[in-house]
């Protein structure tokens, strides 16, 4: 496609809700890790991807990004919540014809969702995927919010931006796009969900 807005991935959070000694992305997950998953996915989409994250998840992320597109965020810069981590994604991208933001906790959205997202990019200045009507993740940002979208703090992301413009909702047929992982409970239902899809794969192959 011609039109590559910029994959921005959040993965500097704490992960506090998930508990236990080790970061919810940093749980293992398809042959992977959370965000190993989350980012292979956002990269077999064949647009450009920036991750930011911390120093302590920052060599997950180097195992499949070159460091040009790895954003370190410190631990103070971390606190200031999802709001500053895309502000920061943003601004490494500055000149990108847009953004799509996709969390780093949401392994199971599609490659296929990433690039109908985008698409709708083109003609609407916010659109986001959407379920079965009920609205989830990636959501993407025209180059126009630029001022906006770079000045962004705050646990809330960019939810005040969504709200002031007219946002497209793209219906995809990917329950992964409201499936983020906060406790261990949401990691076993996503796995689940994994495994269910590689069932079903399965007997439709089978059927052939």
């Amino acid at each position: 496609m011609r039109f590559r807005p910029t994959i921005v991935v959040p993965a500097a959070g704490f992960g506090r809700r998930f508990g236990g000694p080790q970061h919810k992305l940093e749980q293992p997950f398809e042959g992977s890790t959370v965000l190993g998953t989350t980012l292979r996915h956002a990269i077999e989409s064949q647009l450009p991807v920036v991750v930011v994250t911390s120093e302590a998840l920052a060599p997950l992320a180097a195992a499949q990004m070159a460091r040009r597109d790895i954003v370190v965020l410190s631990p103070a810069e971390a606190a200031r919540g999802m709001g500053h981590s895309i502000a920061a994604g943003v601004a490494e991208r500055s000149g990108a014809p847009g953004w799509l933001v996709l969390p780093g906790d949401m392994p199971l959205v599609r490659p296929g969702t990433l690039l109908a997202v985008a698409a709708a990019l083109e003609q609407h200045p916010v659109a986001y995927a959407q379920h079965r009507g009920r609205r989830g993740h990636p959501v993407a940002f025209a180059a126009e919010l630029y001022s906006e979208l770079v000045l962004l703090s705050g646990d809330d992301g960019a939810r005040r931006v969504v709200a002031r413009y007219p946002a497209h909702g793209v219906e995809v047929d990917d329950p992964g796009v409201l499936m983020d992982i906060d406790t261990p409970a949401e990691l076993q239902q996503a796995r689940q969900a994994l495994a269910q899809d590689a069932a079903a794969g399965t007997q439709t192959a089978a059927g052939r």
